[in-house]
C-alpha cells in the first residue's frame, strides 16, 4: 500500500509566510494611527466631564485638550485641527485631521479622522 504524504511544500510555505508578513507590516502602520484617534476621543470625553465644561473659556478648553494630547504622545493633531463652536447647550469641539504614513516605496497609508464632543452647560448632562 502506497502512502501519500500530505502537507505544504516549501514554496507554498514561503508564499503563505510572505502574505502573513505583509498583513503584519500593514497592521504595524495602521495600529498607531487608530491608537492616536482613540486617545483623541478619550481626551474629548474626559474634557466633557470637567466641572463647568460648557461654560469653559475656549482658550482653557484648547489648553486642557492639548495637554492631554501631550500626555498621550499624540503628534498628529495640530492647533488648526481643533475647532470650537458655541451653541445654546454649551460648546461643541470638533477635531478633524489626516494622518499619512509611508507604506512601501511611493505608496502611503492615509487615515482621515473626525471626532466631535458636546460640552454641555448643565452639570447633570
Amino acid at each position: 500500500m502506497k502512502r501519500n504524504q500530505g502537507g505544504m511544500t516549501l514554496l507554498g510555505f514561503i508564499i503563505v509566510l510572505s502574505v502573513a508578513g505583509l498583513f503584519a507590516y500593514i497592521g504595524m502602520k495602521l495600529v498607531p494611527m487608530y491608537s492616536e484617534f482613540y486617545s483623541v476621543k478619550r481626551s474629548l470625553a474626559d474634557l466633557s466631564k470637567e466641572p463647568g465644561a460648557g461654560q469653559m473659556d475656549s482658550a482653557k478648553a484648547r489648553d486642557l485638550f492639548f495637554r492631554r494630547m501631550d500626555m498621550s504622545y499624540v503628534e498628529s493633531v495640530k492647533q488648526e485641527n481643533f475647532k470650537i463652536v458655541r451653541n445654546d447647550r454649551g460648546m461643541e469641539i470638533t477635531v478633524a485631521y489626516e494622518v499619512r504614513r509611508p507604506l512601501i516605496a511611493n505608496l502611503d497609508v492615509v487615515g482621515r479622522f473626525h471626532a466631535v464632543q458636546q460640552l454641555t452647560s448643565k452639570e447633570g448632562d
